[in-house]
């Protein structure tokens, strides 16, 4: 297993809206088990195959507390969603920033497994939130487009000035 690179906002890519997966083989099991490695070593509760430069419709996911409640899912499809939650939010993508966000708080989703069968599910809480949030990942959403165009760009501007500092003590 390998650990990954995660792109950050305002990266480009993390714009790019990601395709579907075509093929469940041992090379899409093996990025799974990176990206698996990536989001706990980040540390983090779900990661989407964008956030790694991977621009295939692919998730994972792990609310839970002992991190041993791995979720995937691959070419996920929301079908139903009801109820209205706000949580606190974060992103691997956008570290050090948690901003509420409202979401649906139970939906229903279809999906393939690690091993490629079709699944459907119903899910509510933490793992609701998470699934959507990176669903919007693979739209080429980021949880900051739920926050003013003012919030977002002082966001922004931080995170690149916080870039600059860490290439300069690079450099020197």
């Amino acid at each position: 297993m390998a650990k990954l690179t995660i792109l950050e906002f305002p990266d480009p890519r993390l714009r790019k809206k990601a395709v579907p997966v075509d093929t469940v083989d041992d090379a899409l099991r093996a990025l799974i088990d990176d990206m698996f490695e990536t989001m706990y070593a980040a540390p983090g509760i779900g990661l989407a195959a964008t956030q790694v430069d991977v621009h295939r419709r692919l998730l994972v996911a792990d609310v839970s507390a002992d991190k041993d409640d791995p979720h995937v899912f691959i070419n996920p499809e929301i079908l139903e969603k009801d109820g209205v939650t706000v949580t606190e939010e974060g992103c691997l993508s956008v570290p050090g920033y948690y901003e509420e966000v409202k979401r649906a708080e139970h939906i229903r989703v279809r999906y393939l497994d690690r091993d490629g069968r079709e699944r459907e599910g119903e899910f509510e809480g933490l793992l609701a939130v998470c699934v959507q949030h990176e669903i919007d990942h693979l739209d080429g959403k980021l949880f900051v487009d739920y926050l003013s165009e003012a919030k977002r760009s002082r966001i922004r501007k931080k995170l690149e000035k916080e870039r600059r500092h860490q290439a300069a003590a690079v450099v020197a």
